[in-house]
């Protein structure tokens, strides 16, 4: 299977554009281009800063799975999803402060990007109420669902970076 082949394949999906526009234009209306756009976008930085935030909660869930499935230790799992759950609002802002800056090749993508990991999100939401009540088995379930939906989003969050370069050279100083 050629996987950069199968990624490729959103950026032509020119059924999402309308959705693709209207999101950009809400978030440039919510955000526009003042020094919290710029902030989230990552400005002070020299290069976007979503792909430093969404390393908390991938990490966090991930962890919480070896520390259910390996060490038993389904509390510690809960509260490393927790975590991830409570990290995931400030890295979502700053994807889609990033959104109206992309081109629409690469809107296409970003969309499919945030999908996957709205659904992720909500299947560790689930998962963490079912560990909170006992439901191990639904619990994992929801991780595995998470797990995957993350995974899918976060491949594709890697294509728009490194493929398309989305944000790619954006501050450059050259001297």
């Amino acid at each position: 299977m050629d996987m950069h082949a199968l990624l490729q394949k959103p950026e032509s999906a020119d059924r999402l554009d309308t959705a693709a526009d209207i999101t950009a234009g809400a978030v440039d209306v919510v955000l526009g281009d003042g020094a919290l756009a710029r902030g989230l976008r990552g400005s002070w930085l020299g290069h976007p800063t979503h792909p430093l935030m969404v390393t908390l909660p991938i990490g966090a869930w991930m962890s919480s799975a070896v520390l259910d499935l390996v060490f038993k230790d389904r509390e510690a799992a809960r509260r490393l999803i927790a975590i991830g759950l409570a990290a995931t609002p400030p890295a979502v802002l700053a994807g889609l402060a990033e959104f109206p800056t992309l081109g629409r090749r690469q809107r296409r993508v970003g969309l499919l990007h945030a999908a996957g990991n709205a659904v992720g999100a909500a299947a560790f939401l689930i998962a963490y109420r079912k560990y909170k009540r006992g439901r191990i088995g639904a619990a994992r379930a929801f991780s595995v669902l998470g797990l995957t939906a993350v995974s899918v989003g976060g491949a594709l969050g890697g294509h728009l970076s490194y493929a398309q370069g989305a944000g790619v050279h954006r501050w450059q100083v050259t001297g």
